[in-house]
């Protein structure tokens, strides 16, 4: 047996040639996720090229909010973006440092910019450096510097004089570096998206892009005018201090709805400031008709944007969804209180429909408890754990480690035991449903706690009191390419957004996207999501190669399931463009059956499902 070589393999040596140092720059390119995020390929809203341009972006909204500049200039064509303000320009003696060198700039300086986003210093900086062409301008009064980058990298600067009538400001273009985020595509919508809130958020300021003009003359109150568009029950209420704006109205929908903001940026996940807005607001309500009415009572049905100007805000993370500023809860919940009671006694036709609107509410929560009551008696019957709920060791109130947890709601026994046997047990939990859910289009609340199935969901997920209690990051609808799932898929959808509509709103929900072939020869195997990626593949592989088609996810072989769910995932955002469009999307889809959709489910749906 002598002679025998050992396959073990010796440590790895760590001494101080493995020490390495990175210079800012090469860290944002090694490590981009710590910067903007995530990747992606444009066609999820929160991906890093449109993270990119919403930096550039900031930096000229701060000038306007400093009272510099009323318009700003964009431009994207062929993914080339061109952002032009007319604020003060940068000093021209550190353009090169303010682009390119981590911690420069001028905003650590309260009385330069009292309520910037970007208090970081990073975000240009970040720009350049995932960028493979960055260039800078700055005009100064007469006078300019330019400077251009190849991913983070000085390639040439120039000084020199304009014409008198060239205006101050500055201006950058930039392309995100391929190398970095691979093929991608910017998505007209969601920057469209994005301007709207700049403009809602900056009344007065004019956003040109390409052909067309963004502009508000009365902030948030204009917001939530276009994502609700005659759904409130009651004029809007209003209110803009010298910090903080409001605008609340009340739907006959169930749950809460807010558009929050700091400082200009998109809280996605709210925070201290929204908090603080909901406590005032329920103390204001309470205060004007001297009651003691529930919180639950009060907010059922509310739509509100709200937000807030501060000094050094603190959020949870780099991107910014969340404000953790405690020091903000009291004056906020005060203002808003103060505000919320003045405008309900200057609305005397307001106040009464906000206050059948409470007693409403109060009335179907007295019936939901009696209900509530019941199911929960006969579930305590039933087992101590929910039925078809295989859960996982981690939850979001777990902080750190409940990041990244999700729950898969599959279709049936076969594509629950393929996802069963390659999940990740610590962060990935799957609710099988039995079979198609019940159609709860048009019912009330009340009928949830009447349907075993949905209830259990409901409480799978937390949300029975409200969406603050949800224990996983994503819900993720896994079901079949075929028309039973597609179906599944959209009664799944209309519970959501028939109940629980913050939870879409809020980007909790996806839908998994699996593959439709498997395309192989004997060296090697590729996975296609559509019949041009399987055409692909055969042109790679040769005619010869076996093409299987998969037509329910427990086709897929358990074994190579795993990687499905795994790092290369894919996940397809399920999102609706303004509030405004779920009545009129729930009655075409799931209301009754006329010829017109009729109509669109042979074209559109069929058509794909069966070819």
């Amino acid at each position: 047996m002598g002679g025998t070589k050992s396959t073990k393999k010796s440590p790895a040596v760590y001494d101080e040639s493995k020490i390495k140092h990175l210079s800012p720059l090469e860290h944002i390119r090694l490590r981009t996720g710590m910067y903007i995020g995530r990747l992606g390929d444009g066609t999820n809203q929160n991906d890093g090229i449109y993270i990119l341009l919403k930096e550039v972006i900031d930096n000229a909204i701060d000038e306007f909010i400093m009272g510099n500049g009323k318009q700003i200039d964009v431009e994207l064509k062929e993914n080339r973006v061109k952002v032009r303000d007319y604020g003060r320009g940068i000093p021209l003696g550190k353009l090169v440092e303010c682009v390119s060198q981590i911690n420069t700039g001028a905003k650590y300086d309260d009385e330069v910019f009292q309520f910037s986003v970007g208090l970081n210093g990073v975000g240009t900086k970040a720009v350049n450096a995932l960028s493979e062409y960055f260039r800078v301008v700055s005009i100064r009064d007469g006078k300019m510097a330019e400077a251009t980058f190849e991913r983070g990298k000085l390639i040439k600067e120039k000084k020199g004089s304009v014409k008198a009538q060239v205006k101050n400001g500055t201006y950058v273009e930039f392309i995100p570096d391929t190398e970095v985020f691979g093929s991608f595509t910017f998505n007209e919508e969601f920057i469209e998206k994005r301007l709207w809130n700049y403009a809602y958020l900056n009344a007065g300021l004019t956003l040109n892009y390409n052909d067309q003009k963004f502009i508000s003359n009365n902030g948030l109150l204009d917001l939530l005018k276009s994502e609700i568009e005659g759904e409130s029950l009651y004029p809007l209420g209003y209110y803009k201090g010298a910090q903080l704006e409001f605008s609340f109205t009340h739907s006959n929908a169930y749950g809460e709805n807010y558009f929050s903001f700091v400082n200009g940026q998109y809280t996605s996940d709210g925070g201290t400031h929204l908090s603080a807005f909901r406590e005032g607001f329920l103390k204001g309500v309470n205060e004007f008709y001297r009651k003691n009415y529930k919180s639950e009572d009060i907010r059922d049905g509310m739509i509100a944007a709200v937000a807030v100007k501060i000094q050094s805000p603190i959020f949870e993370s780099q991107t910014k969804n969340k404000l953790g500023n405690t020091e903000v809860r009291s004056w906020i919940v005060n203002e808003t209180k103060s505000a919320v009671d003045d405008f309900l006694h200057r609305n005397a036709e307001v106040a009464k429909v906000l206050e059948q609107k409470i007693l409403a509410n109060e009335k179907l929560r007295t019936e939901l408890n009696t209900v509530k009551r019941e199911a929960q008696a006969a579930a305590k019957k039933i087992a101590l754990k929910i039925p078809k709920l295989k859960d996982c060791k981690y939850h979001l109130e777990d902080g750190k480690k409940g990041e990244g947890t999700m729950i898969f709601i599959t279709e049936g026994d076969s594509a629950t035991g393929s996802i069963v046997s390659s999940r990740d047990v610590m962060k990935q939990a799957i609710f099988s449903l039995r079979g198609k859910p019940e159609n709860m289009f048009g019912k009330k609340r009340t009928e949830i706690y009447k349907n075993a199935e949905l209830y259990n969901i409901m409480m799978a997920l937390g949300i029975e009191t409200d969406i603050e209690g949800l224990r996983y990051e994503k819900i993720v609808i896994a079901t079949d390419a075929d028309n039973d799932g597609f179906h599944i898929r959209n009664l799944m959808l209309t519970f959501f957004l028939g109940y629980f509509e913050e939870l879409v709103t809020s980007g909790r929900v996806y839908i998994l996207e699996t593959p439709l072939f498997r395309v192989r020869n004997k060296k090697e195997t590729l996975y296609c999501y559509s019949e041009a990626e399987r055409d692909e593949a055969l042109q790679k592989l040769g005619s010869s190669a076996e093409v299987t088609r998969f037509k329910g996810l427990g086709e897929i072989n358990p074994s190579e399931f795993g990687q499905f769910i795994g790092e290369d995932m894919r996940l397809i955002p399920v999102e609706v463009k303004t509030l405004k469009d779920v009545p009129k999307l729930l009655e075409f889809y799931m209301g009754k059956n006329t010829p017109k959709r009729r109509d669109f489910i042979v074209k559109n749906l069929l058509a794909e499902v069966d070819a």
